[in-house]
C-alpha cells in the first residue's frame, strides 16, 4: 500500500472515528506530507518498505530543519518541542497501521527528543499594573483602537484565555453572570470568569468601538491572533517593560497569580483548560520561588536575649 494512501486513511479515520478539529487534522497532514516527500526522495513510495533506518535519518533531518514560519529567524533551527510534533504524528501514524494490521514499522521505534525544562515567563505586580493601564496612557489618546485594545488585555488577564480561544469568542455572549463559556484544545467546554474591571472594559468597548464605528460582525474580536499578539507587544512598549510580553505571558501571569494568592492548583487547572494536571504544575516552580522569597525577607534568627 502507498503512503500517500495510507495517510488518507489516517487522517479520514481520525476525523470521523476520533472526532480531532479540522486544524488538528491539518496539523497532521502537514507533518506527515513532510515525512512522505522525505522518503520518496529516497525512493521510498510502499509503506511496508520504511525500516527503522528510515526514522532515524528523519530525525537528522528534522534536526537540521530551518524554521520557515512567519517573522522566524531563518538561521534558526526548529525547536524540541516542534521536532516532537513531527515524530508524535508519525507514531500515532504506525499505530494507526498496526491496529488495522497493515504492514509497517513499529511506532516503538520512535523516542520523542528529550525538552529542556520549561521556562515561564510571567508578569511582576507593578509590569501587569503598567500594562493595563497603557491603553488610557497619554501617548495612546488619539488611538480610536484603544478600547478593543483595552477590553483585550483586560480580559485576556481576567481569564487566562489562550488567544485562538479569545478570538473565537462570539459577539452575543450572555455577560450577565460575569462568566462565560469556551471551547478550548479538543473543543472542550470550560467555563471562564470576568472581573468586574474587564466586563467594564468590554462594555465600553462595545459602545464606544462596535457601536460608534458601527462594526457588524459575529466575533467580540473581529482580529486575528497575529493582531493581538501586535497589540500586547505595543502596549508592552508604552509601559516601558523590557522584556518580551506576549499573550501566553498574560496567560502565565494568570496563573501565577492565582497560585500566589492561595488558589489549589486543581483549580488553576480548570480555569486553564489543562487536561492533564502536570501540565499545570509548572507553574509550581514559579509559586516555589515565590515562597523562597518570602522565606528569606521574613524569617529571622531571634535576636539574643
Amino acid at each position: 500500500m502507498t503512503i500517500s494512501e495510507c495517510i488518507r486513511k489516517f487522517l479520514e479515520y481520525i476525523e470521523i472515528e476520533k472526532g480531532r478539529s479540522l486544524k488538528t487534522i491539518d496539523n497532521y497532514n502537514r507533518y506527515l506530507v513532510f515525512f512522505q516527500k522525505y522518503l520518496e526522495s529516497k525512493g521510498i513510495k510502499d509503506i511496508k518498505d520504511i525500516n527503522r533506518h528510515n526514522i532515524r535519518d528523519f530525525r537528522m533531518v528534522l534536526n537540521r530543519k530551518k524554521n520557515t514560519g512567519f517573522n522566524k529567524d531563518q538561521d534558526e533551527y526548529i525547536g524540541k518541542k516542534t521536532q516532537n510534533y513531527y515524530l508524535i504524528s508519525i507514531r500515532s501514524f504506525l499505530k494507526f497501521l498496526q491496529k488495522n494490521e497493515i504492514t509497517a514499522v513499529s511506532p516503538e521505534t520512535i523516542d520523542l527528543a528529550k525538552i529542556p525544562e520549561r521556562h515561564i515567563s510571567f508578569m511582576t505586580d507593578n509590569e501587569l499594573t503598567s500594562l493595563l493601564n497603557a491603553p488610557k496612557s497619554d501617548l495612546n489618546k488619539e488611538n480610536k483602537h484603544k478600547y478593543r485594545d483595552m477590553a483585550i488585555i483586560d480580559l485576556l488577564f481576567s481569564t487566562g484565555l489562550r488567544v485562538s480561544e479569545l478570538c473565537s469568542l462570539s459577539n452575543d455572549i450572555d455577560l450577565s453572570q460575569n462568566e462565560i463559556s469556551v471551547r478550548g484544545k479538543g473543543s472542550k467546554v470550560r467555563v471562564v470568569f470576568i472581573t468586574d474591571d474587564a466586563l467594564l472594559s468590554i462594555k465600553e468597548y462595545k459602545s464606544k468601538y462596535l457601536h460608534q464605528n458601527k462594526i457588524v460582525n459575529d466575533k467580540l474580536f473581529p482580529v486575528t491572533p497575529r493582531t493581538i499578539e501586535r497589540i500586547i507587544k505595543k502596549y508592552s512598549i508604552i509601559a516601558g517593560i523590557s522584556k518580551k510580553i506576549t499573550p501566553h505571558v498574560l496567560r502565565h501571569s494568570f496563573a501565577t497569580n492565582l497560585l500566589q494568592n492561595g488558589a489549589d492548583i486543581r483549580s488553576v487547572q480548570a480555569m486553564l483548560g489543562h487536561s492533564n494536571i502536570a501540565t499545570t504544575q509548572i507553574y509550581t516552580h514559579v509559586t516555589d520561588s515565590h515562597l523562597k522569597s518570602i522565606h528569606k525577607s521574613f524569617h529571622k534568627k531571634p535576636e539574643s536575649r
